[in-house]
């Protein structure tokens, strides 16, 4: 099964609490969860994203689609990386959430990647 593992954030506000060299830390922690990820065979896909204040939202306005700047949340949190794993089950993908949160302290996300839309 394949899951989503998502964190959200702000890298400016990281930076200005936790510091730079904790930041430092948090992408060498990250590497190494890649690596072993990879290594397990579990890895489909992970990266970080630009900060949310660089992000553009698309809207259909008027009849016409419409870019603005910034994320399409009204939330100080957008995300900011996320992992797509696949796993034996929804138990061991929280085991890795699990992992990243006892290192950023803040909330992970997993969500389950659909293989065909929910019948109806």
């Amino acid at each position: 099964m394949k899951y989503m593992i998502m964190t959200f954030g702000s890298a400016e506000a990281g930076l200005e609490a936790m510091g730079k060299e904790w930041m430092l830390e948090m992408i060498k922690f990250m590497r190494k969860l890649d690596e072993d990820l990879k290594s397990s065979g579990e890895l489909i896909d992970g990266q970080g994203l630009a900060d949310g204040s660089q992000a553009k939202t698309v809207r259909f306005e008027h009849g016409t689609p419409v870019a603005t700047d910034g994320p399409f949340a009204e939330a100080k949190e957008s995300l900011v990386g996320y992992w797509i794993v696949d796993v034996e089950s929804e138990e061991r993908a929280i085991e890795i959430a699990s992992r990243i949160v006892a290192f950023v302290k803040v909330p992970i996300e997993v969500r389950r990647v659909m293989d065909a839309p929910p019948d109806f």
